[in-house]
C-alpha cells in the first residue's frame, strides 16, 4: 500500500446506504422475531 494512498473511508452515499440497510435489517429481525411470537400464540 502506498503512502498516497487514500484513507480507506467509503464516501457519503455509501456510508448512508449502509446505515440505511442496518437500519432495515434490524427491522425485518424485529418484524420475524414478533411474527414467531403471534405464529406461536396461536
Amino acid at each position: 500500500m502506498l503512502w498516497s494512498d487514500p484513507e480507506n473511508e467509503p464516501p457519503e452515499e455509501l456510508r448512508e446506504a449502509q446505515n440505511m440497510l442496518r437500519r432495515l435489517s434490524i427491522l425485518m429481525a424485529l418484524a420475524m422475531v414478533l411474527a414467531m411470537i403471534v405464529i406461536g400464540v396461536r
